[in-house]
């Protein structure tokens, strides 16, 4: 199953995607087709939202980084960053070096805390696609970002709905890929992370409890492309979904 967080009569609502994901289904059973939504990004207002850096060691050697990391690099996200899919996202005047970042999110379904390894994924409710957009020119620590790259408003698309766990069952078995305009920039598979999905829920509920509706962000593959206002960028996860967003003058 797939859910989304769409606006529709002036509110949000959460619906199911159905019919070869053409149409969505509200909770009263009301059908409207899928090309007619506005999509909202699926996140549950209130949630945490975690993220990893350097969690790639292709994306890592392209950087100049050494490829493996003793710990996850983590930091955390705002809600005001994201946006849903087919959203505009504001490229400032000079962020030159603005790059997409295709990840996959992992969500989680219950309370977890001191989870092992091995039972981590029983705790996820499913997964969605984002596109983390970094801006090199603000980067003051590539080791953590700072807010500028990281929190700006919008500069974080999401979705375009979550599917769920049971459909996804080796989250580490995935294509990842963004286009600009037609054109591939990253091509990569989550096999090549450093710190899986299980071990990064495992690590995190080590630190704090991970609750229902949190999301882990779980890094990027290599494919550093730097986008102008007028792109359209688009990244897809096998089996996961396809996010579509446009880059516009800030």
């Amino acid at each position: 199953m797939k859910r989304a967080r769409i606006y529709y009569r002036g509110r949000d609502v959460w619906a199911v995607l159905a019919e070869n994901d053409t149409v969505l289904v509200l909770p009263d059973g009301t059908k409207i087709a899928a090309e007619d939504a506005q999509w909202l990004p699926p996140v549950v207002p209130g949630a945490a939202t975690y993220a990893l850096g350097l969690n790639y060691a292709d994306h890592n050697k392209e950087l100049g980084f050494a490829p493996m990391l003793a710990t996850p690099l983590i930091f955390m996200k705002g809600g005001n960053c994201f946006v849903g899919h087919d959203g505009d996202t504001p490229r400032p005047a000079d962020g030159n070096q603005m790059h997409p970042e295709c990840e996959l999110v992992a969500v989680i379904g219950k309370p977890a805390r001191d989870v092992p390894a091995d039972k981590a994924l029983d705790y996820l409710s499913g997964y969605t696609v984002a596109n983390d957009y970094a801006i090199r020119e603000y980067l003051e620590n590539f080791y953590r970002p700072n807010a500028r790259v990281k929190n700006r408003d919008a500069t974080t698309p999401i979705g375009p709905w979550i599917v769920d766990a049971a459909d996804v069952p080796d989250p580490q078995a995935l294509s990842l890929k963004t286009t600009v305009n037609g054109e591939v920039v990253q091509d990569g598979s989550t096999g090549d992370m450093i710190i899986s999905v299980a071990d990064l829920v495992s690590y995190l509920s080590g630190v704090t409890t991970l609750m229902p509706g949190d999301m882990i962000l779980t890094g990027t593959p290599q494919g550093v492309h730097f986008c102008n206002p007028g792109d359209t960028v688009v990244s897809e996860i096998e089996n996961v979904g396809r996010l579509v967003n446009h880059l516009v003058p800030a």
